[in-house]
């Protein structure tokens, strides 16, 4: 989960430079994203990820902030091989400290900007920093809404040394409007009662538990950390509204009838910010099943104050509801907690008061894993 996962990482092994690294979805030594890269020519177009990995995470305020960079950290440990902090940085990924002249000595070959101060823009002193990467024949990656491209120093420097910058945020492709047929395939989304509380974290845990059962799984990243991740996807809060149901659809193709893809969620119905992509990826996906992820403690929606946040039956049902209109025999199949700040016995009593009131296998992925939760899915989907 976005938070959890940031002080709760599983170890990180050693990559080893020039060789594949292995990881749960299989060997990882070149990642293509969408990106612009080569610039001035100012091109979108396809790019290649080298590997392994520094994450840069600036002055962070707290962990929060360093999501991006959380994410990449606990699901890609084998292709990243450090983090640069700055002065003030409160968050901390558990990874050796590196400068940027320390990681190009290490062999690093892409730096990833994995944070974003308040209106995802680059941090004072940050530019230089990134300059330097280029100068040292590394290349720049990032998930912020303010392209580096747009950046003339970062542009031109990458120009200058033949380094290429990627924007994953930003489709490189044009979508089509959805349109709601039905096609082969199973399909898993998450959803939330707020946004930031566990819905990457969540697909990612079904598609390992699932793969590791010979089942057929591919997770679906529809945000910038899930691409990183992932190596593909689309960052559906950069889709224009009339194309996100079609973006899904296009993610998430016909498919195998025995093959599942898990599909990230993102933000809530029920918050007021982010309820629009929310109901495009509930349309667009057409799932076949739900996972609820929820928060316990968390006091109201995130960034509102003034909003609290709903129930788990309310949210449950209302998901159900919207997802009926492209999938009438839509089911839920379990609830995924983040009990990061509860104690071992009080998140065990909150996945237990879960259960009682949906009736549905509810488990923290970090540190129950989801196993109940895809025992349920097979059960209910079974041939």
């Amino acid at each position: 989960m976005a938070q959890g996962c940031a002080w709760r990482r599983m170890n990180s092994a050693d990559a080893a430079i020039g060789l594949c690294a292995e990881g749960f979805r299989g060997p990882v030594q070149f990642l293509k994203i969408a990106g612009f890269a080569n610039p001035p020519c100012g091109k979108v177009r396809a790019v290649t990820l080298r590997t392994p990995y520094l994450l840069f995470i600036g002055d962070a305020p707290d962990q929060l902030a360093a999501k991006t960079a959380a994410g990449i950290a606990f699901w890609r440990p084998e292709i990243c091989l450090g983090q640069l902090r700055l002065p003030g940085c409160r968050a901390d990924l558990g990874l050796p400290h590196m400068t940027i002249e320390e990681a190009a000595t290490a062999g690093v070959k892409t730096v990833i900007v994995g944070t974003t101060n308040r209106g995802g823009v680059l941090g004072e002193g940050w530019e230089g920093l990134l300059v330097r990467a280029l100068e040292l024949g590394m290349d720049l990656a990032s998930g912020l809404h303010h392209r580096l491209t747009d950046i003339p120093a970062l542009r031109d420097a990458a120009a200058r040394h033949g380094r290429q910058i990627a924007d994953v945020r930003h489709p490189t492709r044009e979508f089509a409007v959805g349109n709601g047929v039905k096609r082969p395939g199973k399909r898993l989304l998450t959803v939330g009662t707020d946004c930031s509380i566990g819905k990457m974290f969540t697909a990612l845990a079904l598609e390992k538990e699932m793969r590791a059962r010979g089942a057929k799984a591919d997770f679906r990243a529809t945000g910038q950390t899930g691409i990183f991740i992932a190596g593909d996807g689309v960052s559906i809060d950069a889709v224009v509204s009339d194309f996100v149901s079609g973006a899904v659809e296009w993610l998430c193709p016909a498919n195998d009838p025995d093959h599942w893809d898990l599909i990230e969620g993102q933000g809530s119905l029920f918050h007021p910010c982010y309820a629009g992509v929310s109901l495009g990826l509930l349309h667009g996906s057409q799932p076949d099943a739900l996972v609820l992820c929820h928060e316990p403690q968390r006091p109201h929606m995130r960034g509102l104050p003034h909003y609290a946040v709903p129930d788990l039956q309310t949210c449950l049902e209302t998901n159900l509801q919207s997802a009926r209109l492209t999938q009438p025999d839509v089911i839920p199949v379990g609830i995924a907690l983040n009990t990061s700040k509860l104690t071992t016995e009080a998140a065990a009593d909150a996945c237990k008061a879960a259960e009682d009131a949906l009736g549905l296998p509810c488990q923290d992925p970090v540190t129950m894993g989801v196993g109940r939760i895809v025992d349920k899915l097979f059960s209910c989907f079974a041939s």
